[in-house]
């Protein structure tokens, strides 16, 4: 691991100092999103993402070799018992996350629990030895996939299985199918699925956060979020997901993929404006 962030402090200057990586999304995505920032702050926390991002980038690449010992090593546990009583009633459960901390690292840890199966949904990529790279890192440790236009299919079919299905909440969906709110202070697209999947199959979510406590050290936290879907809205669910993972940015911005487009469709015309930030989880 040590020579691994050497060879990560590398990639920062190769790939920030030298060929300036996404600079212009990142601190778009940072300036929008923390409007009472001053430019010493902003620039400060864009370093500290760009340190970040190198290690996720070799922290991934870790995972195709990485042992069942060693991923228990660096990323601890928090909240089992949650995982514990749905697993001990035969329920399946989904879990929501976003983009920040190690979501890949956090998958091969799920592995070593002795819960749920983690399934994980994910989006066939074109290149097919690319595709073949991810899936095999996603699970060579024994977590299964579901490519994203199957998942209701295949949730469905395994549902009394015991399964943990995980979705990866804050990608970007189309706009015109999207649930908009106020994500980081601007209107925001959402994919529905998790809350109106929960309600279809009656499983309940559970939010799981991978903090970073230092540098190649994480722990997995799983927190009880909708136990019982049928008494929520499915707009509801939806705004209860995104409010948690906005807690947990706000709580350590710097771990959290501001590279990403977050915001590259403008809302429509009809989208609520301020949605109800009163909702807590």
């Amino acid at each position: 691991m040590r020579a691994l962030y050497l060879l990560s402090d590398l990639l920062y200057v190769i790939l920030f100092r030298v060929a300036g990586y996404r600079r212009k999304v990142v601190r778009k995505n940072l300036r929008n999103s923390f409007p009472e920032k001053n430019a010493n702050e902003l620039l400060r926390l864009e370093k500290a993402f760009q340190h970040w991002f190198c290690d996720l980038v070799l922290e991934t690449l870790k995972t195709l070799r990485i042992s069942p010992k060693q991923v228990e090593r660096l990323v601890k546990v928090e909240g089992e018992e949650v995982l514990h009583r749905y697993f001990e009633q035969g329920r399946s459960i989904i879990l929501v996350m976003g983009h920040w901390g190690n979501w890949e690292l956090g998958g091969a840890r799920f592995s070593q629990l002795p819960y749920q199966k983690l399934n994980v949904i994910y989006h066939p990529l074109q290149e097919p030895h690319f595709n073949e790279l991810v899936i095999r890192m996603r699970t060579r440790l024994g977590n299964g996939l579901y490519p994203m236009r199957e998942a209701a299919r295949m949730m469905l079919r395994d549902r009394d299985k015991g399964t943990a299905t995980a979705f990866i909440a804050d990608q970007t969906p189309s706009p015109e199918t999207a649930y908009w709110t106020a994500f980081l202070g601007q209107q925001t697209p959402v994919f529905r699925g998790p809350g109106k999947l929960s309600k279809r199959f009656g499983m309940p979510i559970v939010y799981l956060g991978i903090d970073r406590t230092r540098r190649g050290h994480y722990i997995m936290r799983f927190e009880d979020l909708v136990p019982d879907p049928a008494l929520l809205e499915e707009d509801t669910i939806t705004e209860l997901h995104v409010r948690r993972l906005e807690q947990d940015i706000r709580k350590r911005p710097e771990i959290w993929l501001w590279s990403h487009r977050r915001w590259k469709h403008p809302p429509p015309a009809n989208s609520p404006s301020e949605q109800s930030e009163a909702i807590a989880p």
